[in-house]
């Protein structure tokens, strides 16, 4: 043994899961397949849940720096026109939603059929010093975004990006060239669903307490207890096969890993915007009843004329196609030019869905460059 060996035999015992690993690899190597097998399941398990941290998929450079999001460049070299802005959720899951894994990104297949101006919000978590933002300061720093692009691009806005874009075009109409709303609650009264029901049942002194809990922050870890609450078998029971049953597959793995960084580590809210969203938007619906008051102004959803592309998921739990629909009657824009689709599948598929992505989008970042020609 050399004088370093010891060095790197303790540097090992420090690097996590290097133990799992190692026994795995004896234990294949001495024939015992099954109990390999059995440590790899479990080393995966840690690395899903613990060790994978969410990362966009393509890349891109970020334009502006603020204190709520970084604006994402993904433009080509020889973009031109008025730009495409994709508005991803806060809502407490990342932006990799919307550029989520090599092949099956929402941001890859818009730049592929087309759309070549094009950006994305990436938002923050939200740190102790942001406990107290409001609604009003994440529109006002999207609205700094559309101004640096040059006052006037296309919005897509994706599940709770979507009223964001929504309340942006109805308070400066002109600034929107078109809209796209994809799995966006516009009227959260509509339609019904786990989600709809447990907001309209739990009273508003529920989630004053989850966010009391927090220090003023509603934790992504209370967000994500609750997702996983309304499919318990799935997350509880379904994945874990599933993972057993891939474990040796590195294709399915890959994509596993990707998911889980993105879904099993939810960012932080504000708790003052959190409590705004639910008592203003979900319980009091007041967006759609036209009392929403955003940067000084009442919205009125009937000041939007742009072209319209609503896209909503047939199976979606969490947003209903009704709420998706409502923008239809909610907004001015004429007939002739509203888009609406609904595709198979639940409400993440949406976004994230190779079929979507293969057989929906393609069409949506057409109809964005005629908007934008």
């Amino acid at each position: 043994m050399n004088a370093t060996q010891p060095t790197v035999i303790q540097s090992n015992i420090n690097v996590p899961f290097f133990w799992p690993m190692q026994l795995a690899a004896d234990m294949a190597e001495q024939g015992l397949e099954l109990a390999a097998r059995n440590v790899k399941f479990v080393e995966e398990e840690i690395l899903l849940h613990d060790g994978l941290k969410p990362q966009l998929a393509t890349p891109h450079s970020v334009r502006l720096k603020l204190r709520t999001l970084d604006l994402c460049d993904y433009s080509g070299l020889a973009a031109k026109g008025i730009p495409t802005l994709v508005d991803a959720p806060y809502a407490g899951h990342t932006s990799m939603i919307a550029d989520y894994h090599q092949g099956q990104s929402l941001m890859q297949t818009l730049q592929e059929n087309g759309v070549g101006h094009l950006f994305l919000t990436d938002w923050h978590s939200a740190s102790m010093d942001m406990r107290d933002l409001e609604v009003d300061q994440y529109l006002a720093e999207l609205l700094t975004c559309v101004d640096d692009l040059g006052g006037r691009v296309n919005l897509v806005g994706l599940c709770q990006g979507g009223w964001m874009a929504a309340m942006l075009a109805a308070r400066f109409p002109d600034k929107v060239a078109s809209l796209v709303l994809a799995g966006s609650p516009i009227d959260t009264y509509a339609g019904s669903g786990p989600l709809l029901k447990m907001v309209k049942d739990s009273p508003m002194s529920f989630y004053e307490e989850l966010v009391a809990s927090g220090d003023g922050l509603m934790l992504g870890k209370y967000m994500l207890a609750g997702w996983k609450n309304m499919h318990p078998k799935q997350h509880y029971v379904q994945d874990h096969i599933d993972l057993y049953e891939h474990i040796n597959d590195p294709v399915w793995l890959s994509k596993a890993e990707a998911f889980d960084s993105w879904y099993e580590n939810p960012l932080d809210l504000p708790g003052r915007w959190y409590l705004q969203v639910i008592d203003q938007l979900f319980k009091r619906n007041l967006l759609a009843k036209g009392k929403y008051i955003a940067l000084g102004h009442t919205l009125n959803l009937k000041a939007i004329t742009c072209p319209l592309y609503l896209l909503a998921g047939e199976k979606d739990d969490i947003t209903p196609h009704e709420q998706v629909f409502a923008a239809e009657i909610l907004m001015s824009t004429p007939r002739k030019k509203i888009h609406k689709r609904i595709v198979p599948g639940g409400h993440v598929g949406l976004f994230m869905g190779a079929r979507t992505l293969k057989d929906t989008w393609p069409e949506i970042a057409a109809w964005i460059v005629r908007q934008t020609d």
